[in-house]
């Protein structure tokens, strides 16, 4: 089966439209993610003004304690959050990517079954086997194609679930250490 100009065409005007789609997605990331860096360098820099102040404020070493102790907290309930907000833009930009990633493979069997469907319509009598094996190859592929993006779905859950636990049990320790100062 040859590809006519047109096909040729449409297929290239597809591709440029998921390669630009893809780019506004990225550019979207990093903004998302300036934003947030812009966001917590202000909040820190307040914090920063706010702690010195009261820094400059403290009387004895007891009251040094009990300020040290009140800040550290707070500390590391933002580094979590901040971490959080760093992991959902880098998750949401990489779903994206993903997505457009299954819908091309998607499309490119399909196109490549019809193919094959063709060739096999057009084939010679005897040659019945050679296509029934050449079908049984891509449905082949394409259950590991499938088998691998289901290991992949079900280890990015497994990460994010453990991201969960670990970001849980930090922002526990450090409310932890901060009552028993």
């Amino acid at each position: 089966m040859m590809l006519t100009a047109e096909q040729m065409i449409a297929a290239q005007k597809a591709n440029i439209e998921t390669i630009f789609g893809l780019t506004q997605k990225a550019f979207e990331g990093v903004e998302k993610l300036v934003e947030l860096n812009v966001q917590a360098t202000k909040a820190a820099l307040s914090e920063s003004a706010n702690s010195t102040q009261a820094l400059l404020s403290v009387k004895d070493a007891q009251e040094l304690l009990t300020l040290q102790a009140s800040l550290m907290q707070p500390l590391a309930e933002k580094t979590v959050a901040y971490s959080r907000h760093l992991y959902d833009i880098a998750q949401g930009t990489t779903a994206e990517f993903g997505k457009a990633a299954e819908a091309q493979a998607s499309d490119t069997q399909k196109k490549f079954m019809a193919v094959v469907d063709n060739a096999s319509k057009n084939a010679p009598a005897g040659s019945e086997t050679a296509v029934a094996v050449m079908k049984q190859a891509v449905s082949a592929a394409t259950n590991a194609v499938e088998s691998v993006q289901k290991a992949v779905k079900q280890a990015t859950e497994m990460a994010e679930a453990n991201f969960n636990t670990v970001t849980t049990s930090a922002v526990n320790a450090s409310k932890s250490v901060a009552k028993k100062r």
